[in-house]
């Protein structure tokens, strides 16, 4: 692993590859592969994620247009919603529901970013709210360094199984059992796709240069939403709330917010607070693609309820001086107990040890 990247963990014995997490786990196709790819995999692996990020600049020796960068744009906007939309508020947190045909246009849509499967990202988000913060959480920065919470933790090769305990709501469709084996296809497919239709300037600058940002604005919330911003609700974590990263993110940044009421799918509560996803979602129930979308409870607006003293603006953009209050007892967030209805393997935060 990349000196930068390491966790402080690692001096744990490794895992088992064929099973690293116990039983109910999955680490996808092809464990049993050739001894290289087992031996050399990772460092495969990590390289090409390295080297992707110098291919939007074989765009300058191409040469590229409007044409490149507004289909860059607008694949960024679309796919970034299929992460928000799709990983996080459908298959993690269940906050909507949906026809089945349109439940897997949002999972090859999230999956054309090249963030693995769904099954995969929603059995470790929803591993991370059980344990925000704390010692287990596999991308704390409260915890670990910046580096290992925005990127170093993907490659870690103890988060490369999918618990399938966590996600058992999900894996009963066998199609969704699919591209989590195959979950490479929907990005090369994508890739092909521009490829064929704006030729090499087109795949390195409108999918390539929009996959990069879509990493990057996606890690942001694991890295920088828990150091950066304002906290309405003191919950057991360092969740915050942050205008910049909410607009970056289409409505990701009021995490704080999430992280009080995880089974909303509403994240700005007020009306000042832009959450684009969620308008978006609400678009969509009204031409009948979703259905029953979960709204904040009238309590999470009980002034009673907030902190009495919230940081100010300026944590927008430098971490606050107190201590993280992720070390707090744990005090159960409004919505729990619709989270677990919702989608029963997610878990309210436990209690930090003392």
């Amino acid at each position: 692993m990349l000196p930068m990247l390491r966790d402080p963990r690692e001096d744990a014995p490794d895992p088992d590859p064929a099973n690293p997490t116990g039983n109910g786990t999955s680490n996808g196709p092809g464990s049993e592969g050739p001894r290289f790819l087992r031996s050399h995999g990772r460092a495969v692996t990590q390289a090409v994620y390295v080297l992707m990020h110098g291919l939007p600049l074989l765009g300058f020796w191409t040469g590229f247009g409007w044409t490149e960068v507004l289909v860059g744009l607008g694949l960024f906007w679309i796919r970034l919603f299929g992460v928000t939309a799709g990983y996080h508020r459908y298959f993690s947190h269940r906050t909507f529901k949906t026809s089945r045909a349109f439940q897997l246009f949002l999972a090859v849509l999230a999956q054309s970013t090249g963030q693995k499967g769904v099954l995969w990202w929603s059995a470790h988000h929803r591993h991370h709210h059980r344990n925000s913060d704390l010692e287990d959480d596999v991308h704390s920065p409260v915890r670990r360094s910046f580096w290992y919470s925005h990127v170093g933790w993907i490659f870690d090769p103890r988060n490369d199984a999918t618990d399938l305990h966590r996600v058992k709501d999900l894996a009963k469709y066998p199609e969704l059992v699919w591209l989590e084996k195959f979950h490479w296809v929907p990005p090369t497919a994508l890739g092909v796709l521009v490829f064929a239709t704006l030729g090499w300037s087109g795949l390195w600058v409108a999918f390539f240069g929009s996959t990069i940002l879509l990493y990057h604005a996606t890690y942001t919330i694991n890295s920088l939403s828990h150091v950066f911003g304002s906290r309405r609700y003191d919950t057991v974590d360092d969740s915050r709330n942050n205008l910049w990263l909410a607009l970056l993110t289409l409505g990701e940044g009021w995490h704080n917010n999430h992280h009080h009421h995880m089974a909303s799918c509403r994240q700005g509560f007020y009306r000042w607070e832009v959450d684009l996803t969620y308008c978006a979602i609400k678009a969509l129930e009204r031409v009948g693609l979703v259905w029953d979308v979960n709204e904040p409870t009238p309590r999470v607006f009980d002034p009673a309820r907030h902190m009495e003293t919230q940081p100010s603006w300026k944590h927008w953009f430098f971490p606050p001086r107190e201590a993280p209050t992720g070390l707090a007892p744990c005090r159960r967030s409004d919505g729990a107990s619709k989270a677990e209805a919702a989608a029963p393997d997610v878990e309210p935060p436990r209690t930090p040890a003392a």
